[in-house]
């Protein structure tokens, strides 16, 4: 430790009489603070605040926490556990269903393959002797040094990934269902792993196989306390916004500590121990799960998000306090190994697996781009592998690193997914992964009403406002949009969906939009790729001169500009929101609110019974 701050003088700065707990975790908390601030001056993702904080707080900078970080450590597993529970908050069934085989197949085979490509690598290095004596063993027995390589290589950060995905509004596409799919099979396999430790010698499946019976029993009744008792409890404090918060986290935590505790209720009351206690991280996913279709979900997920956080922050410091002062180069280079193992294998088996199981193109690239990093849950398996003496303190402060390493790229894989996307375009057509026909050949040249160009939330409801008025319009749409795992859901409608990537004009002359009297585009630049509104009303008025044209702008002077190159109409959707809301505001204000509502109601229906694409 690194005596920079002397103790007698940190502890009388602090106050002498704070307990540990509390203090430990407003130093952890005032330096990440201020690092924060900073690092967010200099554009740097706040993940890397939170580590260097905890490496100058920890035991390796000036010893302001002198327990190795125990006691945040102590803290921060709050904050995955909350997170799992806010996880489970987000997972719809249906849409995880309706994803079908990508995150079924891929899901079950994914962990397996991706550990049995790191062993392999790891297995290389060691025949080509580099990584030295990190990657020999330990010298006690078999060399499981490359296993956990395996391990390392197959597990994607639940943490990062959902937060990053929170915070950019991702979770509810396409991309996001699959990968916070793939994400919680690797959760289920990471307990396997776990279960199995202890016994690589001589693993046995019933321990196993107990564990995914307990999971099974404790979701079989926390679905049922959910559906009978959960609902009639939130509403006895729905009027009551702040107990909300207390009631999530009483549920989550009850749930958690039901499913810790299978093995002593079993044994008390039954007489016998079949080793079915589940974790308090897995009991987590499953109360949030549980109650994911309340009404009250949303409320919980806003409420609960704020305290996640808090913890998280934590979490990451705690995770810098252990980060050890490298022994020599050959950690730090297996760390940058294990990082380019990590990665290549998100393309290398990530990415084909989500494509040969029907997931688009594009997607599947997005992605297996985003879920790029190493897992919280690798960090726990080295850990585990330390105790058990399966690894060296050096290997695991390589497996730390790579953590690191990939924790703080992910922001700019976030950022520039669809650009390497765009990149190895040409290669990925070479090597076979081809995109979907554009379209079906044009025998018949057939006219259309109305083009709809990008196929997400407004679209859909404006689908199915067009086909309440008038259901023989539907005939007379059609929908381009590169997102074909939407199509066959839009075909229902009786609407002609093809294939369309507006990055590249020409796909304006294989689709039929070419012959369309209108066309509009309804998705926002903020998720264009390759392309803006403004390209597509230049492009259109050169292959469709005579199309009235219909487009959006987030910005007002950007009507201008839309105007002058062409576009017919353009639309604001923050004027149009608040044009809608502005008279019912007056009318709220006259008390004359639940009138409106009512009338609404009975001449357009409610709401949650609307047949969209987007529920």
């Amino acid at each position: 430790m690194l005596d920079l701050v002397p103790e007698p003088v940190w502890t009388l700065a602090v106050g002498g009489g704070i307990p540990d707990l509390v203090r430990d975790m407003g130093v952890a908390l005032l330096v990440a603070g201020f690092l924060a601030v900073a690092f967010t001056r200099l554009r740097l993702p706040p993940i890397a605040a939170f580590l260097v904080a905890g490496v100058i707080a920890g035991p390796v900078g000036m010893g302001m926490v002198d327990d190795e970080g125990d006691n945040i450590q102590t803290i921060a597993s709050l904050g995955l556990i909350l997170l799992l529970f806010l996880i489970g908050l987000e997972i719809d069934i249906r849409k995880l269903l309706a994803s079908g085989r990508t995150v079924i197949i891929a899901g079950l085979v994914q962990f397996p393959l991706c550990v049995l490509f790191g062993w392999l690598l790891a297995m290389t290095l060691v025949t080509l002797g580099v990584g030295g004596t990190l990657l020999a063993g330990t010298g006690a027995g078999p060399n499981y040094a490359p296993l956990y390589v395996g391990f390392v290589t197959a597990a994607s950060s639940t943490l990062i990934v959902v937060k990053l995905m929170q915070e950019r509004f991702e979770l509810d596409t396409s991309v996001g269902r699959v990968a916070l799919g793939l994400l919680i099979f690797q959760d289920i396999w990471a307990i396997v792993v776990i279960a199995l430790q202890p016994n690589f010698a001589a693993p046995e499946i019933v321990p196993i196989l107990m564990s995914f019976v307990g999971i099974g029993l404790l979701l079989v009744i926390s679905v049922l306390i959910a559906k009978y008792v959960v609902p009639v409890a939130f509403a006895w404090i729905a009027k009551r916004p702040e107990l909300i918060l207390v009631g999530a986290v009483a549920w989550c935590f009850g749930i958690g500590f039901l499913g810790n505790s299978l093995d002593v209720l079993t044994e008390s009351v039954f007489g016998f121990n079949w080793h079915m206690s589940v974790s308090m991280e897995m009991g987590a996913l499953i109360a949030g799960a549980s109650i994911a279709s309340l009404p009250y979900s949303h409320e919980v997920v806003g409420r609960v998000s704020i305290v996640r956080d808090f913890f998280v922050t934590l979490f990451f410091v705690g995770l810098g306090m252990l980060i050890p002062v490298p022994d020599g180069p050959a950690v730090l280079i297996l760390a940058v190994i294990f990082s380019v193992i990590s990665i290549a294998a998100r393309y290398l088996i990530f990415f084909p697996l989500m494509y040969v199981t029907g997931f688009y193109r594009r997607n599947a690239m997005v992605a297996s781009t985003k879920l790029a990093q190493v897992s919280e849950f690798s960090l726990v398996i080295a850990f585990v592998g330390l105790g058990l003496g399966h690894l060296s303190s050096e290997l695991v402060a390589s497996i730390i690193f790579a953590f690191v390493i990939t924790a703080l790229i992910t922001p700019m894989l976030f950022k520039y997914a669809d650009p390497i996307n765009d990149v190895l375009s040409p290669l990925l057509e070479r090597l076979g992964f081809k995109l979907p026909t554009t379209g079906a050949p044009k025998e018949e040249e057939k006219e259309y009403g109305i083009a709809l160009l990008g196929f997400h939330r407004v679209a859909s409801s404006l689908l199915y406002e067009l086909g309440k008025r008038n259901p023989a319009l539907l005939r007379e749409i059609l929908v381009v949009d590169f997102n074909v795992n939407i199509h066959p859901e839009i075909k229902k409608r009786g609407v002609d969906v093809v294939y369309g990537d507006f990055s590249n004009p020409d796909t304006f002359l294989h689709t039929g939009v070419d012959n369309a009297r209108v066309v509009i585009c309804t998705v926002q630049d903020d998720f264009l790729k390759g392309t803006s509104n403004l390209d597509l009303v230049r492009s259109l008025k050169t292959i469709n001169p005579q199309a009235t044209i219909i487009v959006n702008a987030i910005e007002i002077k950007e009507t201008e500009r839309l105007y002058e190159a062409g576009a017919d109409y353009v639309y604001m959707p923050r004027v149009e929101v608040a044009q809608t809301l502005a008279p019912i505001l007056d009318q709220a204000i006259n008390g004359r609110l639940a009138g409106i509502r009512k009338r609404r109601e009975t001449e357009e229906g409610l709401w949650h019974e609307r047949d969209e694409v987007f529920h």
